[in-house]
């Protein structure tokens, strides 16, 4: 099984400058970690993103990787 260290970025991982949803700021290198789709309540239809530091501290997995 190949194992994520959230390191290294596989080739073709979309990257981007945005706001992080953690640590409410704009940053480079956000990925996309969750997707809330509609009707789920208050935030329906929204995306959380985050930058590598908080990646990291949070142990959040980008969306793609899982």
């Amino acid at each position: 099984m190949n194992d994520s260290t959230q390191t290294e970025l596989a080739e073709d991982t979309p990257t981007g400058y945005g706001f992080c949803s953690w640590h409410h700021r704009f940053a480079a290198g956000v990925r996309l970690i969750d997707v809330i789709e509609q009707g789920s309540g208050v935030g329906a239809g929204a995306v959380q993103y985050a930058c590598g530091p908080c990646r990291q501290a949070h142990g959040l997995v980008p969306f793609a990787d899982r």
